[in-house]
This record gives C-alpha cells, sequence and structure tokens, in this order.
C-alpha cells in the first residue's frame, strides 16, 4: 500500500470496529473501567492511528485489522501506565474490600475482572514455578517474533484474543479453510522452533 489517507482510516476503523471494541473490552485492567469506558479507549486508538500512516501504509502482507490491534494494544498498555503508575490519585486505592471480594463502589467484580480475597492463598505461585513459567514465557515470546507476521498474526488471535477460525479468518481476509490451513501450519513452525529449546522437547 502506497499511501493510506484519514479517509482509509475512517473505513477500516469502522470495519474492525465490533472488534476492536471486543479487544479493548477484554484486555482493559477492570480497576480503570471505574475511570473509562472501551469507547474511550477506542477513541484514543483512532488518535493514535492517525498519527501513524505511515505504519498502516507499511508491510501489505499484514491485514489492517492486525495493524489496528496492534496500535488498540500499546494505547491500552500506554493508558495503564498514566494511570495505573502515576503519582496522583492511585486507582487501586479506589477499589473498596469487602467480605465477599473486591468491589467498585459496592458493585461487586465479576470472577474474570477482579479476585476474591479469600482465593488468593490458593492462587499463590511459588517463586520456582513462577520463575520457570516466566523463563518459557519468554521463549515463547521469543519464538512468536522471530515467525512470519503471517503466522504470528493468526496465533495471536486464535491463543491470546480468543478469535476462533471463523472470526480470524474474517479478520484477516481469509476464507475459514485457508485460516484453518494457516494456524495449523503455524502451530507446526511454532512447535519446531520450541521444540529446539530444552525446556519445550518432549520427553
Amino acid at each position: 500500500m502506497d499511501d493510506f489517507s484519514q479517509d482509509n482510516l475512517a473505513a477500516a476503523f469502522a470495519e474492525n470496529r465490533q472488534r476492536l471494541f471486543a479487544l479493548a473490552e477484554k484486555r482493559l485492567n477492570p480497576i480503570l473501567l471505574k475511570r473509562m469506558s472501551a469507547e474511550d479507549v477506542l477513541s484514543e486508538t483512532y488518535v493514535h492511528a492517525a498519527k501513524r500512516l505511515d505504519y498502516l501504509a507499511a508491510h501489505d502482507d499484514v491485514p489492517i485489522y492486525y495493524k489496528l490491534r496492534t496500535i488498540l494494544i500499546q494505547t491500552i498498555a500506554d493508558i495503564e501506565r498514566h494511570h495505573l503508575k502515576a503519582q496522583g490519585r492511585d486507582a487501586y486505592k479506589e477499589l473498596r474490600v469487602e467480605s465477599g471480594g473486591l468491589s467498585v463502589e459496592g458493585e461487586e467484580m465479576q470472577p474474570e475482572g477482579g479476585v476474591c480475597v479469600r482465593e488468593l492463598p490458593a492462587d499463590i505461585t511459588s517463586p520456582v514455578s513462577r520463575v520457570d513459567r516466566d523463563e518459557r514465557h519468554a521463549i515463547l515470546r521469543r519464538a512468536l517474533a522471530a515467525m512470519p507476521e503471517s503466522d504470528r498474526a493468526i496465533l495471536v488471535l486464535r491463543h491470546f484474543d480468543g478469535m476462533g477460525n471463523a472470526e480470524c479468518a474474517a479478520a484477516l481476509g481469509l476464507t475459514e479453510k485457508a485460516a484453518s490451513i494457516r494456524y495449523v501450519r503455524a502451530l507446526e513452525r511454532l512447535q519446531k522452533k520450541l521444540v529446539e529449546v530444552s525446556c519445550f522437547r518432549k520427553n
């Protein structure tokens, strides 16, 4: 793509708005839902995307949704860095501990959004286990980063965003059969990279 205009951005954003909204709701820290909505996140994402038309114009082989998704994730990271690490009013202190768990102004958080205080001891990971897990995650991230963008995109959408095959196909501009084939091949290539590392080798 030689050029990407504001009109192109508006059209692409409108076409992918529902997917981006769902991802924003899923990725935004529940603590911040008191301060902003997924719609606010989309608005900031659009502003950031408008400043990165050169990025959106580059790499024709990368679907526009995946590029917008990348900007969205970066926007969420910036928002959380600003609100959750700011020196001013601490967003975490806006939570109130109830007998049943955490709540925001009397509304108890859903299991996927919050954590019940009494469940914390059961969820604590031992230091050794956490180091092992973190090392594996770091290896996985490096392996994904070394893969072609087309492989990485479908793996990220399937496993990090929780999309089904049909959703991936629509987001990447593929038929469902082509998306399924690409997914299987990407998994195979990822496995080959991981088995080269001892901690991922099969016994």
